[in-house]
């Protein structure tokens, strides 16, 4: 039986389907299955390649107690960082996909893992989202982090 947490957070993610009562069957009747949400309405989603966003995520949780939901394909080659409604139209940066109004994201049920795509935060039904400027801020300390690891572990000529 799912708790308080994820109850909100299934009715906060359902709200925005077309049907939200049939979004909420579809996670009942197949406990693996995923569900296609619109962008752009509670959300946006801004998706980072694999090697950007985990290193982003770590230096997020160190600036704030909780972000908003984060995604993952299973193969760790993508995350979506949830963000407020119009950050994915003013966005600017390489190798970040924006997905806003007329997108629409593949969505797990709340604390389910399934084949493609999980829930690496997920959302605790109160609307929190990650801020776009310091989801910024984060990627740009793990890019330079990065960077300077790259330049110390060059070999000598």
């Amino acid at each position: 039986m799912a708790g308080p947490e994820t109850k909100a957070a299934v009715a906060w993610l359902a709200s925005v389907a077309p049907d939200p009562g049939a979004c909420r069957w579809e996670w009942e009747r197949n406990p693996h299955g995923t569900v296609l949400l619109p962008a752009g309405r509670r959300w946006d989603v801004l998706i980072l390649p694999g090697e950007l966003g985990c290193p982003t995520l770590d230096v997020l949780t160190r600036l704030v107690d909780r972000p908003g939901p984060v995604l993952a394909d299973s193969g760790g080659g993508r995350m979506g960082f949830f963000v407020p409604p119009g950050t994915a139209s003013r966005w600017i940066g390489g190798g970040v996909r924006g997905c806003g109004r007329g997108s629409w994201i593949v969505v797990p049920y709340p604390g389910r893992a399934t084949g493609g795509v999980r829930w690496l935060i997920r959302p605790d039904g109160s609307g929190t989202l990650t801020d776009a400027a310091l989801l910024e801020r984060a990627m740009h300390e793990a890019a330079g982090a990065a960077a300077q690891a790259a330049r110390e572990w060059r070999p000598e000529s």
